[in-house]
């Protein structure tokens, strides 16, 4: 029992209720903690939540990072596993993160696949083998040590997007990070509702803005301008 999976949600009724019994059905005994961190749901997503036994925190303000930094902020557990309430980890996860441990990783994310077969999503999901910052997507969950995310101070709360990428080369100030065998599998459903090539294309656009130094305003006025959707 060492395991504090911590699930950042907004409006998520329709899959958070799934996820969390999954997530105890596939961990044994290793898992100490469901947290659901809520940023103001409108759809009933903390009733289902916690009707399945996860723990609630109603964070003050909608954002992923603040709402994971308040779900690590109470975690008891010895490993923090930040996962998105659409994405399914591996059935044996704990066990992976548990042996990527053993072999002296104490931070590591999973590689990634698509819940739809488009030819293009499978090929993106090909390079999140590489242990490289560009492939890296916060889809893919990441695991870390509770130790080693207090030393980085956790997510920076200034970030709306592109914040689960960004705490990924201060973790490796600390440790070593894993990009372990296993996959979690994501919905498709932003790249099918914009259009598949329409949406990388946003994403490749957001990132390179970001490596230009663009400010988190502009950054999320363009993402919000290209992508129908309302989580971010």
């Amino acid at each position: 029992m060492m395991f504090s999976v911590i699930v950042p949600a907004y409006n998520e009724a329709e899959n958070i209720g799934s996820l969390v019994r999954y997530l105890k059905a596939h961990a044994g005994e290793n898992i100490l903690e469901i947290i659901v961190c809520d940023g103001g749901s409108t759809d009933g997503t903390t009733t289902v939540a916690a009707n399945e036994g996860a723990k609630i925190i109603l964070s003050a303000k909608k954002g992923r990072a603040v709402q994971m930094n308040d779900g690590g902020s109470v975690a008891t557990g010895r490993f923090l596993y930040f996962l998105h309430a659409d994405t399914i980890p591996p059935k044996d996860y704990t066990q992976q993160i548990i042996k990527a441990s053993d072999d002296g990783f104490k931070s590591g994310c999973f590689r990634l696949h698509f819940d739809h077969p488009h030819w293009f999503l499978k090929a993106n999901c090909w390079f999140t083998r590489f242990d490289n910052n560009y492939f890296r997507f916060g889809d893919q969950s990441l695991f870390v040590t509770k130790e080693v995310f207090q030393q980085t101070g956790g997510f920076n709360e200034k970030l709306i997007v592109l914040e689960d990428q960004e705490i990924i080369p201060r973790i490796r100030k600390y440790c070593r990070f894993k990009v372990m065998k296993g996959h979690v599998i994501t919905s498709a459903r932003k790249y099918l509702l914009n259009g598949i090539y329409k949406t990388q294309a946003v994403y490749f656009l957001i990132y390179l803005m970001y490596k230009l130094r663009f400010s988190q305003k502009k950054l999320v006025n363009t993402y919000r301008y290209y992508i129908n959707q309302n989580k971010v």
